[in-house]
């Protein structure tokens, strides 16, 4: 294992990950990048993993190049060097459809909860056998005796075309990336070519229209509450302590498993892990054991207590997200008012989904709003702002700044859920100071 890896970008969370995970595997891995420190390069660093600034010198002959997407000719001088003196590379998702040959591939593809999906298979799987995965939250794990690989499948761009796994679940189909996608059936299209790919065993929700249509060239396992699906969940409990429930094959009982994690699409997580694991012919009191102790991924209904205020962090951006993530607030906190403080992600998104954003939100007791987070890949803003969304919020939909947050103190027994997937966190995080202080200026 002479050859080096060197990744043009390496402080994405993708490409970190990746990185992180070759390294352990045993591989020589290096990388180039801004200067401006990202959260990423910690782990990177602690690794001993070298973090280069840009250059041409960094492409030399021995070094096998993995380029991030963002990267292209016209913005990153080592992107410009190899493409004028026909030096190869490769992009993350190309390189990853390469590498996953090796072993017996587990993808995690869907509009939504993939990253949650994708982190539940990847902690339980690597506590029963040896397992490389990565997850969209930017966490890489290799291990150079690994037969087993899971990943999580990004439909953005197509970019789960490369892949060709052996078992995949699909969460769902929903319209979302308005910004790439034209239409439903465009990303209908994108998911049914990649569930081709799949060659021993596909698992989707069963409830979902959209997944009832796709076709495969391996057998299809629909997973659901309803009668109908061959991997169904029945006899749910949920309390705040999390949710445990009895799943069925096709009239067999498989038994009762618990999750400590709220809300009836990680039921639904859990079910398609459970069914993909039992088919792929692992022992379903492992696959229960480890259940228990997933402890959730970055970013997903992350909690954290602040002076006595229970403050939820979430990457939802997607109104069918809110709707989840509201619902496993409530699940949690039933005595509590859930105000909801989100950030629409994008303009193209805002403008498509302005009325199920609405909707959405409803669900909450308070809403709060941040002014819309653009993207650097929109061109065109479009003719839509934050406050077209709180005109058609049926709740007092108040809008709020990063320097003043402090409308949200008006609910003394409040759950404070902030969602978006721009900069919610520095609203969050102002929150948080503004708590601290109240606390100070008492004492």
């Amino acid at each position: 294992m002479t050859k080096t890896y060197h990744f043009i970008g390496i402080k994405g969370s993708g490409m970190s990950a990746l990185a992180l995970m070759l390294h352990q595997m045993g591989h020589h891995v290096q990388g180039s990048d801004v200067e401006k420190y990202y959260f990423t390069q910690r782990g990177l660093e602690q690794a001993g993993i070298k973090i280069l600034p840009f250059d041409e010198k960094n492409l030399q002959a021995d070094v096998e190049v993995i380029a991030g997407n963002a990267f292209r000719p016209n913005n990153n001088i080592e992107i410009a060097y190899a493409d004028a003196n026909g030096i190869s590379y490769k992009r993350y998702h190309e390189f990853l459809g390469t590498f996953m040959r090796d072993f017996v591939s587990m993808g995690v593809a869907g509009a939504h909860g993939k990253t949650s999906t994708t982190g539940m298979l990847a902690h339980v799987l690597s506590n029963i056998t040896d397992t490389s995965y990565l997850i969209g939250d930017g966490t890489g794990r290799g291990s150079a005796n690994a037969k087993y690989f899971v990943f999580e499948a990004d439909e953005y761009e197509r970019h789960f075309m490369p892949y060709h796994p052996e078992y995949s679940i699909i969460t769902n189909i929903d319209f979302d990336h308005p910004d790439y996608f034209t239409s439903l059936e465009d990303v209908f299209n994108a998911f049914n070519d990649y569930a081709k790919q799949v060659s021993k065993g596909l698992f989707v929700y069963g409830e979902d229209k959209e997944l009832r249509r796709v076709t495969a060239n391996a057998p299809i396992y629909y997973y659901g509450f309803k009668e109908g699906n061959d991997f169904i969940a029945h006899d749910l409990l949920c309390s705040t302590t999390g949710s445990s429930f009895k799943v069925s094959f096709r009239g067999q009982e498989l038994g009762e498993f618990k999750i400590p994690s709220f809300g009836r699409h990680n039921i639904m997580n859990a079910t398609a892990v459970i069914g993909l694991l039992y088919t792929a012919g692992f022992d379903l009191n492992l696959v229960r054991e480890h259940l228990v102790t997933f402890g959730g991924v970055k970013r997903r209904f992350t909690e954290k207590v602040v002076n006595g205020t229970t403050i939820i962090d979430d990457f939802a951006h997607h109104p069918t997200e809110i709707i989840a993530t509201l619902d496993a607030a409530r699940q949690k906190y039933p005595s509590k008012e859930i105000v909801a403080i989100f950030q629409p992600h994008t303009f193209t998104r805002t403008i498509a989904l302005l009325d199920e954003f609405a909707e959405a939100l409803n669900q909450a007791d308070a809403v709060y709003l941040a002014q819309i987070y653009g993207s650097a890949r929109e061109v065109d803003h479009g003719d839509v702002k934050v406050e077209d969304l709180a005109e058609k919020i049926i709740k007092k939909a108040e809008i709020i700044t990063v320097d003043n947050v402090s409308p949200l103190l008006e609910h003394p027994n409040a759950v404070y859920v902030f969602m978006g997937a721009g900069d919610i966190q520095t609203y969050e995080y102002s929150f948080e100071r503004l708590l601290s202080n109240l606390t100070s200026n008492v004492q």
